[in-house]
């Protein structure tokens, strides 16, 4: 009896697992295929007398709140960025390579990972975004937008406007 009720429950995570990866790799309704893409904050490009300009975290969940929404991608969740960077021992991820954040791109599932910048000079801001392979470290497309700057509001906008782009 317990070997029956073993294998019912074996069947039943086996359904569930399935169910739950073929749902997120698929497009709403559509049986198409999602890429996986994770988003890096975006590096301040300002000279260091204006580190109290830091908007990298801020920018990255406004491009991958804009992702989710188009519907044609499973953006990987920031908290799953940060436990790999813990794993890897590799601490803040300002101080490490880009060939390094391909790779744990690659551990967590991701085919695409999206890189940026940001640049505050005078009244304008300047934002670079671009999606890069994971596996070729190939750019895949880029957007760059450059308005003035009054508010955090701008910012957001300008990077809705580059995300849009990619």
């Amino acid at each position: 009896m317990n070997t029956i009720k073993a294998y019912i429950l074996f069947c039943l995570i086996i359904l569930l697992g399935w169910g739950c990866f073929s749902g997120c790799q698929s497009a709403k309704g559509n049986g198409k295929r999602l890429n996986t893409i994770a988003v890096w904050d975006l590096d301040n490009l300002n000279p260091a007398e204006l580190e109290e300009f830091q908007l990298g975290e801020l920018l990255a969940s406004k491009v991958m709140e804009v992702l989710e929404e188009s519907g044609q991608w499973v953006v990987v969740e920031r908290k799953e960025l940060i436990l790999a960077l813990e794993e890897q021992k590799l601490g803040s991820s300002a101080l490490i390579s880009e060939e390094t954040r391909l790779r744990i791109g690659r551990l967590l599932g991701a085919q695409s990972m999206v890189f940026g910048t940001y640049m505050k000079y005078l009244k304008t801001l300047q934002i670079n975004l671009r999606i890069v392979d994971v596996e070729t470290g190939q750019v895949l497309k880029a957007a760059q937008k450059r308005a003035p700057f009054t508010s955090v509001g701008d910012a957001l906008k300008m990077t809705k406007q580059a995300t849009l782009e990619l």
